[in-house]
């Protein structure tokens, strides 16, 4: 039986300290730490192969997504629909940055929607 952790299903073996971690991981957007918070986490947890490192990765790769939208935006300002995509991007950062956090904080992994799997 496998026994790994599915996005629906709530994260085995969560403890206290990692639960603070994946919630600040899915809130390092808004605290202004960006990809670096759960950058750190990830290098740390990841031998672990735990809940923590399994959603400092998807909130790594979130975060590389919406920059690498973000670098796609950026000329179309010029037609002022880059504006428009930027400021769209930004709110969905806050918006499912709040929600991961909720579903942390549930002991549910949270898997970002549009987001690309860099890091696998």
């Amino acid at each position: 039986m496998d026994t790994t952790p599915t996005p629906t299903t709530p994260a085995p073996h969560s403890v206290g300290e990692d639960k603070a971690l994946i919630i600040l991981c899915h809130l390092s957007a808004l605290i202004g730490v960006g990809f670096l918070l759960p950058f750190i986490v990830y290098l740390i947890k990841r031998k672990d192969a735990g809940p923590a490192a399994i959603q400092a990765k998807e909130v790594l790769n979130f975060h590389l997504s919406l920059l690498l939208y973000s670098l796609c935006a950026l000329p179309l300002v010029f037609v002022f629909v880059g504006a428009v995509l930027l400021v769209l991007l930004g709110l969905a950062a806050v918006i499912f940055g709040i929600v991961g956090a909720i579903k942390a904080s549930d002991g549910v992994l949270y898997r970002y929607p549009l987001c690309i799997r860099f890091i696998s």
